[in-house]
């Protein structure tokens, strides 16, 4: 091949993460709400009808897709689907870190401010309550953080022949920290509890 075509395939090349084609993408949105004179963090409990993770505790959010022009468009959207509420009830909404899962995903998690909470009407086929927590405990309280170990075991067809170690070769190992809040009866944790964490870094 030509050095030239080389050179300006290469120069044409937008830089993203390698294989990124490959992961689903999420955005979710962490809303932020004025109760009694405080800032609270609203929350949605997982209808117990999801075949996903039903009734776990999370943020408003799902998967991009073709008609949201933007991860945060979709995080809009996602809200407005699940609480019941207009576009115009949320403002000022912006980005926070993306997370990377090893399980194929890319979150893009935003914060924005609710107005009007009250007339919050979730939809039950995705939600089965929402409720709300004082951002100050999120403040004064740093998560429980525990490992989990992820280890390769390659299928039975992996071609071992071609490496060199074959069947004894060294993978390397990694683990993931979960994080945990526990709020009287409610426990937030994994990627939501991360979230939360990093928010709170951002804003202390």
């Amino acid at each position: 091949m030509d050095s030239k075509i080389i050179r300006d395939k290469v120069k044409e090349h937008f830089s993203s993460m390698l294989g990124s084609e490959k992961f689903a993408k999420f955005a979710v949105l962490l809303p932020l709400i004025q109760k009694d004179n405080d800032t609270h963090i609203l929350f949605e409990v997982r209808s117990h009808k999801l075949r996903r993770q039903p009734g776990e505790i999370c943020f408003p959010g799902g998967r991009v897709d073709n008609r949201d022009k933007t991860v945060q468009s979709a995080a809009i959207r996602e809200t407005e689907e699940e609480l019941g509420i207009s576009k115009q009830q949320i403002s000022d909404v912006f980005p926070l870190d993306y997370l990377v899962s090893p399980f194929g995903m890319i979150v893009y998690p935003h914060v924005g401010f609710i107005d009007g909470s009250e007339s919050i009407k979730p939809n039950p086929a995705e939600v089965e309550e929402v409720f709300a927590v004082p951002l100050s405990f999120f403040l004064k309280t740093r998560p429980k953080i525990y490992s989990v170990d992820v280890k390769i075991e390659p299928e039975d067809d992996f071609p071992f022949d071609l490496i060199v170690g074959g069947h004894d070769y060294n993978w390397r190992t990694d683990k993931i920290d979960e994080y945990f809040f526990v709020y009287e009866d409610k426990v937030i944790w994994g990627l939501t509890a991360k979230i939360l964490a990093h928010f709170t870094d951002v804003i202390s």
